[in-house]
């Protein structure tokens, strides 16, 4: 029987931490969605979008990317199963795994801003500040996420404990916000090349 499942049976109610990282989670998606309908108002008050002057935005590189970073869930969703039944060692190597791939999804991304603030600044248009402000956004949400892993990462080292199984279930909650992020910021992002 899943946890879930007890939880019901019991009427025991979900850990403190879950709850809030269910919080922090709404605040961040009530601030990406005030970011993503900034955009919608900008680019329909807007002639040309982006503005004369600024390539269109790279599409495969962006999508196959936001692709990577949404597989990270699986492993994230199977170290908190190997959690739940106190086997810390592949929960560990899981994360660790995760983690791996979204330093190199992290990496590639970053490569990619740095090379648009090469191209066109955020103060040249309203076009550049609210596209280098969504995407500065969601790259630190994924730093966060990050930061989340790699503290789980050095506490399961010595064991799985209720207070660490909660922090890897919100967590894992995270991850999954930060990758359906992903796939709306990206989304965004690329349609300015449609």
């Amino acid at each position: 029987m899943s946890s879930t499942a007890i939880r019901e049976q019991r009427g025991i109610a979900r850990p403190n931490g879950w709850w809030g990282m269910v919080v922090f989670v709404a605040l961040e998606a009530t601030l990406f969605g005030t970011l993503v309908g900034s955009y919608v108002y900008l680019r329909f008050r807007a002639g040309q979008w982006p503005p004369a002057g600024i390539e269109e935005p790279k599409v495969l590189a962006p999508v196959l990317l936001t692709a990577l970073l949404a597989a990270t869930s699986v492993p994230v969703a199977l170290a908190h199963a190997s959690a739940r039944r106190a086997r810390s060692r592949p929960a560990l190597l899981l994360l660790l795994l995760a983690l791996a791939v979204q330093c190199v999804y992290l990496a590639l991304q970053l490569n990619l801003f740095v090379d648009d603030l090469h191209s066109f600044s955020p103060q040249s248009s309203a076009y550049a500040s609210i596209y280098f402000t969504l995407v500065g956004a969601h790259h630190a949400h994924v730093v966060v996420a990050m930061l989340l892993e790699a503290w789980l990462v050095v506490r399961l080292g010595s064991g799985v404990t209720r207070y660490r199984l909660v922090a890897l279930e919100a967590t894992a909650f995270y991850v999954y916000f930060v990758s359906v992020l992903a796939l709306v910021v990206v989304g965004v992002q690329v349609s300015a090349a449609l």
